[in-house]
């Protein structure tokens, strides 16, 4: 199978090369691009294409999010022309009020903010214009690499000593960027030979939880593997923000249909978090050793 993945240096592109690179059935093809062409779909010829999603698109300028959105516009359009399947992840935070219990996939997002409301206008247009599509709604995205890793990014913080800011009333369930890879090319696998269950799916790690015991679940465990190491470092501390007084606001995804359909399990988030964390403690102690 041959996939052609744009935004070469996202957390999850560089999750899906890792995935790739242990299998000998899958063959990627990455671009720095954020859109392609028809012409070039024609000559790449991949048997789908991957769009890595927009990570914190509620915070992120309204004009990166229009920006995405036309991308992706562009690359539906390149699709159609060529019927290529079209894989486009999402941000669990296009749910902005979030639900007091897990939501579906048939549960549309409806944001007030008008840049999200553009990308429910392209997911619209996708549904509605070309039948090969998976629409991926993930968690939140933690890696140990590549751009929106999250997790890369608080360790940084706390090594540098850094005040970081979390919200501890939003409510969400993170996911490893490594085990979105595998659900991913599982579900094209089962795709491309013929399971034909296109649409719309929800993939996110178990347990939710806030940001803010995230991080600090991530502190706590990055403080006991340094002092394994030796090491004496103190790191920066956590604040917690709280923005809904009245009542936390859950984003929960229920992921029930990527198991049913393509039988993907969500996998533990503080599982992956404490394999990560015990990966760069090796890359951190044989840099120190050489």
């Amino acid at each position: 199978m041959r996939l052609l993945i744009l935004d070469a240096g996202h957390c999850l592109s560089l999750a899906l090369a890792r995935e790739a690179n242990r299998r000998s059935d899958t063959r990627l093809m990455i671009e720095e691009r954020p859109a392609i062409s028809a012409e070039a779909l024609t000559e790449l010829a991949p048997d789908a294409l991957v769009i890595p999603p927009l990570a914190r698109p509620i915070s992120a300028e309204p004009a990166a999010v229009v920006a995405h959105a036309e991308a992706v516009e562009a690359c539906l359009v390149a699709c159609r022309a060529t019927r290529t399947p079209l894989v486009w992840c999402v941000s669990d935070q296009l749910y902005e009020d979030g639900h007091d219990a897990p939501i579906d996939e048939h549960v549309i997002p409806a944001p007030r903010d008008e840049s999200l409301r553009r990308l429910i206008q392209v997911g619209d247009r996708i549904r509605q214009q070309h039948a090969e599509h998976l629409i991926v709604r993930l968690g939140p995205l933690f890696a140990l690499d590549g751009a929106s890793a999250w997790l890369s990014e608080l360790i940084d913080s706390l090594l540098a000593g850094d005040e970081v800011r979390v919200a501890e009333d939003v409510i969400f369930c993170p996911t490893s960027a490594d085990a979105a890879a595998m659900a991913l090319l599982g579900m094209l696998h089962q795709q491309h030979c013929g399971a034909k269950a296109w649409g719309a799916y929800h993939l996110a790690g178990t347990e939710p939880v806030s940001g803010y015991t995230f991080a600090s679940m991530v502190r706590t465990q990055l403080a006991t593997r340094l002092e394994g190491l030796g090491e004496q470092v103190e790191l920066g501390p956590l604040k917690a923000l709280n923005h809904h007084h009245d009542q936390p606001l859950r984003r929960v995804l229920n992921c029930r249909r990527v198991l049913e359909a393509f039988g993907v399990h969500q996998k533990p988030w503080r599982l992956e978090v404490g394999r990560m964390l015990d990966t760069w403690c090796r890359g951190r102690s044989g840099g120190a050793a050489s």
